[in-house]
């Protein structure tokens, strides 16, 4: 049996001084889909950062990929998240250089040099999303739409164990967010673990997966008809 990508026991997340959710226990095996739900303020957040490094884990014991979270120093982020792959709501794509270069930016931040592996790799990953012919548009002369499958490209540039999805369809339209997700179960099917938070339930009843809710405290597993 191999060791889950992700496992929690006793966990306390916080905001600041503040515990947004207690006694969190959970494990994530390689290949799951999962769904973390719930209303503004109530941890889903809070709990992502916790994962990626940009809250630290103070109660509890945690693993994910490998990596110990409660004694995780700021110089192992950035290899944390080599093996990840992070899709935000706002896309975070940055304005001032084309598709190439958004992603070329990532792989020389993590490591790369080879010019024409770099290459090879970008067009890679825009294929895989769809985007090939985008290659060289600045993020303003694409929709929404297209600057998250973008992102979610980048995510995948360093060939993630698991992919972190922070209300990823959160800017988009109904019909452009049922196609994010389709790409998103998609990338699952192909082997990805995905955890993704969100607040859009029509998503979770046309693509229903394990659920996770933050709510008065706690993170616990819903049946889908209870959410």
């Amino acid at each position: 049996m191999s060791q889950p990508v992700l496992s929690l026991q006793d966990v306390v997340v916080y905001q600041g001084n503040n515990a947004v959710l207690t006694n969190v226990n959970l494990e994530v095996n390689n290949g799951e889909f999962i769904y973390i739900i719930g209303k503004t303020g109530t941890g889903k957040s809070s709990f992502m950062k916790t994962l990626y490094g940009d809250l630290s884990l103070q109660e509890g014991k945690g693993t994910f990929v490998d990596y110990d979270l409660a004694k995780l120093k700021d110089k192992h982020i950035p290899h944390l998240r080599r093996k990840i792959g992070i899709v935000f709501q706002d896309f975070k794509l940055l304005p001032d250089r084309n598709v190439y270069d958004n992603l070329l930016f990532v792989l020389k931040a993590t490591g790369w040099s080879g010019k024409r592996e770099m290459e090879s790799k970008i067009h890679e990953v825009l294929d895989k999303v769809g985007m090939k012919n985008a290659v060289h548009k600045m993020p303003h002369q694409i929709s929404g739409g297209e600057q998250q499958r973008i992102a979610i490209a980048r995510a995948l540039l360093n060939d993630p164990e698991l992919i972190l999805a922070d209300e990823p369809t959160g800017n988009l339209d109904p019909q452009t967010s049922v196609e994010v997700m389709q790409l998103l179960k998609e990338i699952n099917n192909n082997g990805k673990t995905i955890i993704m938070a969100t607040h859009d339930y029509a998503l979770l009843m046309k693509f229903p997966a394990k659920t996770l809710k933050c709510d008065g405290g706690t993170l616990f597993e819903v049946v889908q008809r209870t959410v």
